[in-house]
C-alpha cells in the first residue's frame, strides 16, 4: 500500500505542474484548424503511438456535433502497411515523415508525441512539417528532448528522468494533457 500512495503521490505533483499555457496554445491552435479546415496529423512510437490513435479517435469522432465544423485528424501509426513499407525500403526514421510530406499543406498541423523527445522518426517528422508550413506541436516529457527545438508549441510533462517509474509517469501525464485538451475543446463546442 505504501508504493501505491507514492506512485499516485508523484502523478499528483506531476499533475500539479503540467504547462497550462503550452497546453492552452495548444487548444487555440485546433480549435483553429477545425474552423478552418486544416488537417492535423498525430504521431507516436510505442505507447505513444497508443496516444495518437486514441486522441485521433477522441478529437475524430468525440466531437462531432450537429451543425458544426467536423476536425479533419489523422493518426499517422495506424495506416501499418504503409508505416512497414517506408521502415523496410528507406528506414524506420522516415515512416511518418514520408506520409506527411504526401497529405499535408501549409497550415495543417501536425502532433508529435514522444516522452523523450528524441525519436528520430518523429524528429524528421517535425523537419518536414515545418518546411511544409505546418503549426507543430509537440507532447513530450522530462526536458523535452531535441522535440521542444523543433515544434512551436511544446507541452513537456514535468516527469523526473531519475525516478525508477519516470517513463510510466510520463505517460501517465501526456494521457492528461490530451484528455484535457480533448474536454476542454468538446465542451467549448457545446
Amino acid at each position: 500500500m505504501e508504493y501505491i500512495q507514492k506512485y499516485l503521490d508523484e502523478i499528483g505533483r506531476i499533475l500539479q505542474n503540467l504547462p497550462q499555457a503550452e497546453i492552452a496554445r495548444t487548444i487555440d491552435i485546433l480549435t483553429l484548424a477545425r474552423t478552418e479546415g486544416r488537417r492535423i496529423f498525430v504521431m507516436g512510437n510505442g505507447g505513444s503511438a497508443a496516444m495518437a490513435s486514441h486522441f485521433a479517435c477522441d478529437l475524430g469522432k468525440g466531437t462531432v456535433r450537429e451543425g458544426k465544423t467536423r476536425f479533419k485528424v489523422i493518426s499517422l501509426n495506424d495506416n501499418v502497411p504503409l508505416l512497414t513499407a517506408y521502415a523496410n525500403d528507406f528506414g524506420y526514421e522516415t515512416v511518418f515523415a514520408e506520409p506527411l510530406a504526401s497529405l499535408a499543406e501549409p497550415g495543417d498541423v501536425a502532433i508529435a508525441i514522444s516522452s523523450s523527445g528524441n525519436s528520430p522518426n518523429v524528429l524528421r517528422a517535425m523537419d518536414v512539417a515545418q518546411k511544409r508550413g505546418l503549426t507543430t506541436i509537440g507532447i513530450t516529457a522530462f526536458e523535452g528532448g531535441k522535440l521542444k527545438e523543433k515544434v512551436d508549441v511544446c507541452v513537456i510533462v514535468p516527469a523526473d528522468s531519475r525516478h525508477p517509474d519516470a517513463m510510466q509517469h510520463a505517460e501517465d501525464g501526456q494521457w492528461v494533457v490530451l484528455h484535457t485538451i480533448f474536454v476542454v475543446i468538446r465542451q467549448g463546442m457545446e
